[in-house]
């Protein structure tokens, strides 16, 4: 299955969905991203808003854009991401007490993920976006920002999180009340 096969099974209350997928990820895709960047987004995204056909669509559409490494890479943020964001959002929600603990997670994968730094950081954004983890969004947005990156390419990443994961709603919608 391609990303094309889940714009068509999207119904006509999601063509806005249907229609920024292409804006974000088609051949019309703006360039504030590179394809590395656009993908591994996607791809993270996808995982993390559970739905399996649109898990595999976009795998299948990120194979072609990203190395194996990539791949690799994309899927950890997505894992790391979904341990990170469930703890330092509970540990901001708590108060400062429980911030000021140290977090004991493991967290490796964020220093030897294989992938360009920056693309990494990226991913975890656009994850971290759709988790609602503000301490995450924050984190990872500083270090982009610290490293030169544009605003406007953050927002980018962040446009796929919220394309990708109403796809995702919207799938996952149209599957449970058929």
């Amino acid at each position: 299955m391609s990303l094309d096969a889940i714009k068509a099974r999207l119904p006509e209350y999601a063509k806005d969905i249907k229609l920024n997928l292409g804006s974000t990820l088609g051949a019309t895709a703006g360039t504030m991203l590179t394809p590395a960047q656009r993908w591994g987004a996607a791809l993270a995204c996808a995982i993390t808003s559970r739905e399996p056909s649109l898990m595999r669509a976009v795998s299948a559409d990120a194979a072609t854009h990203l190395s194996a490494t990539e791949m690799e890479a994309a899927r950890g943020a997505a894992a790391i991401m979904a341990m990170n964001n469930v703890y330092y959002r509970s540990a901001h929600q708590l108060g400062q007490d429980y911030e000021d603990l140290p977090a004991r997670l493991r967290m490796q994968i964020i220093a030897k993920h294989g992938a360009d730094p920056v693309d990494f950081e990226l991913w975890c954004v656009a994850v971290s976006a759709i988790n609602g983890c503000d301490r995450c969004l924050r984190s990872h947005e500083q270090v982009l920002s610290n490293k030169g990156m544009d605003k406007a390419a953050i927002q980018e990443a962040v446009r796929i999180a919220a394309v990708i994961h109403a796809a995702a709603v919207t799938l996952g919608a149209q599957d449970a009340l058929a």
